[in-house]
């Protein structure tokens, strides 16, 4: 058994089938089915068994494929911290960022860039649900998210908190900067909802349930861009994070203040505890550390 077997074994497992691995991996189907019979047979038992076109793990190969994962996620995280051991900071950062909180990132980066020239970074955009998952995938180092968020399996930066702002229509005539929950529990809602768990959704829905207002929600979408260009085009009103208007340059849209909201939106940069952070990484969340 060698490395090069694990990893294809790996592959394999991941793309469900040897023609899609054979791919992935750039060889030919024969020898990786003949690798994979070599290890079954040093093994003495069957990895995988064959459901029509697609490869399934065995009970054996669940074992083998979680352990692995384990050991190809150690053995580059060794290669990343003996390379940034004397080493100057280079390589790639990969971070992902909720769309909502992007307007904190760029001047960030500008500056990190400007200081760190020799990296390179990987954007990765989602809700709050995804890119923690993409954490415990390790396919990102950090991400900037809103929270609430389930954080056992993550350390954290809290960042500035925020006012929540509703925006209407800019034809909708109103003379005021301000608007109450009362009035926008009258209005037809579009509001973010994340692909799963608890979010800034049911934060605000609580706050209307709080005051016995019943709001009219006629759109849910993880994606705020959506949202905004659903609102200019007078489909509805919104709630959103206030930062989230930056860099916005939609016509047609009003923010205004919620005069009578007691709620915040919380946003943080989560990274994966117990994991080795490279320095690319240490040094981005840094530049969030001392700024507070």
């Amino acid at each position: 058994m060698d490395l090069r077997q694990l990893r294809y074994f790996q592959t394999i497992a991941r793309e469900g089938q040897i023609t899609r691995a054979a791919k992935k991996l750039h060889m030919a189907q024969p020898p990786l089915s003949q690798s994979l019979k070599a290890l079954e047979t040093e093994l003495g038992v069957r990895l995988m068994e064959r459901n029509g076109r697609k490869m399934e793990l065995t009970d054996a190969g669940v074992i083998l494929y979680q352990k692995i994962n384990h050991l190809f996620d150690y053995m580059e995280e060794t290669m990343t911290e003996v390379k940034d051991i004397g080493g100057g900071i280079k390589g790639t950062l990969s971070i992902g960022c909720v769309k909502t909180c992007f307007p904190q990132i760029p001047k960030k980066l500008k500056y990190y860039h400007n200081k760190y020239p020799h990296i390179q970074f990987q954007l990765r955009e989602g809700d709050s649900y995804l890119l923690a998952e993409q954490l415990l995938q390790r396919t990102i180092d950090v991400a900037v998210i809103r929270l609430p968020i389930e954080m056992s399996t993550f350390a954290s930066l809290s960042l500035p908190t925020e006012n929540y702002v509703a925006v209407i229509p800019e034809n909708w005539s109103t003379v005021s900067e301000t608007i109450t929950m009362e009035k926008l529990s009258e209005l037809p809602l579009l509001l973010l909802h994340r692909i799963s768990g608890r979010g800034q959704y049911e934060l605000i829905v609580e706050q209307f349930e709080k005051r016995n207002l019943y709001p009219n929600i006629v759109c849910e979408c993880p994606d705020v861009d959506m949202i905004l260009q659903l609102v200019s085009e007078e489909m509805g009103a919104s709630i959103i994070p206030e930062s989230t208007l930056q860099g916005h340059h939609l016509h047609g849209l009003k923010p205004l203040t919620i005069k009578d909201h007691t709620f915040t939106s919380h946003s943080a940069i989560i990274w994966l505890k117990g994991r080795y952070l490279p320095k690319s990484a240490r040094q981005f969340i840094e530049l969030f550390a001392t700024e507070k």
